[in-house]
């Protein structure tokens, strides 16, 4: 590839800048702050992301888009998905057609229902076919892919070709990477894992132990499946890297901000001050009123995204929203 550019300085779109960076590839990211752009050009170092790891001399940083996607044979979207729709709306003119395009964003838009690369579809209709978008997506906390520490993800696309092309791109020692042509089911683990690492941090916070925890994360791959089923996606996916092994890392890890947005609601504090304090978007807490609006409007029943919701947005005590969910009528356990 003559080149590749990073649609988001954050903390993955750099992280993915050192993957490609390292696998060889010329690497433009875009950043709207003059100063971070300042910064990686000449310390290469993002000071704002993962400021200890030095990203690779091929990769630069520019405040243009056109600079940025300018003669790219890939463009990788790397912005939170409330708003992606706007950003690509900024791209498209500088596009040809011809390049591939791959979205890392995790959650569905509110109102539309529509996935991250749904929603490049829709924009970018007229410029770039739908065939030459995908998602990469899997258990990956920025923190380490950066540094090299063993990771597994999931290309996917419409196109097996592009999928393919994804995979090789991305493919190196330390970042493995598989094809998953469900590129529905792909992009539902991903939203969803985000809901269920907040209601995971509210356990942890709360302090209500390992059982409720396990259970939570259960329950919660169930829920991601009985989503996927009504959205046509393949219930094996959601027993893959974008289903099951994301929601574990999400759920469990210090990395995860999802988590620790639930652990700090756990530990009594407000969602407002909590989401004021951090330097990064926890895109659990769209999605879920997202899901949750797309739920009662499809008569879909999902209880956790539920309670999460009337956690974070209907100022309902976690404690009080527990006790619903433990009382609630008794079920067989079901698959979907």
């Amino acid at each position: 590839m003559k080149k590749i550019g990073i649609i988001g300085a954050g903390s993955f779109g750099t992280a993915l800048a050192v993957v490609l960076g390292h696998g060889g590839f010329p690497v433009t990211v875009w950043a709207r702050e003059e100063r971070i752009v300042e910064k990686i050009n000449k310390s290469h170092k993002n000071p704002s992301y993962i400021s200890d790891v030095s990203l690779p001399e091929s990769v630069q940083a520019s405040s243009s888009l056109k600079a940025t996607v300018e003669n790219a044979d890939l463009v990788l979207f790397a912005t939170p998905t409330h708003a992606l729709r706007s950003v690509a709306k900024e791209v498209k003119p500088h596009l040809t057609g011809k390049e591939i395009v791959v979205t890392v964003s995790k959650g569905i838009e509110k109102d539309t229902f529509l996935t991250p690369t749904q929603i490049l579809v829709s924009v970018l209709d007229g410029t770039t076919l739908e065939d030459q978008i995908g998602v990469l997506s899997g258990p990956s906390h920025a923190e380490e892919v950066s540094k090299f520490k063993p990771t597994t993800v999931v290309a996917a696309a419409n196109s097996k070709r592009v999928a393919r092309i994804i995979q090789d791109t991305f493919m190196t020692p330390m970042f493995r990477v598989y094809l998953n042509h469900d590129i529905v089911g792909v992009e539902i683990g991903a939203a969803l894992k985000n809901i269920m690492a907040i209601a995971a941090g509210i356990v942890d916070g709360a302090e209500l132990g390992d059982n409720a925890k396990a259970a939570l994360i259960t329950r919660g791959l169930h829920e991601m499946k009985r989503m996927g089923a009504t959205m046509g996606a393949s219930q094996d996916t959601f027993a893959g890297l974008t289903g099951m092994g994301d929601l574990i890392v999400t759920c469990t890890s210090e990395h995860s901000r999802n988590r620790f947005v639930g652990f700090n609601i756990g530990k009594g504090k407000k969602l407002d001050e909590i989401v004021d304090g951090m330097n990064m978007v926890a895109e659990g807490v769209k999605t879920t009123d997202s899901v949750n609006q797309w739920a009662e409007k499809n008569n879909v029943e999902m209880p956790i995204t539920k309670a999460v919701h009337k956690v974070l947005f209907e100022n309902v005590d976690p404690s009080d929203a527990l006790y619903e969910l433990m009382t609630r009528n008794p079920k067989e356990e079901k698959m979907i």
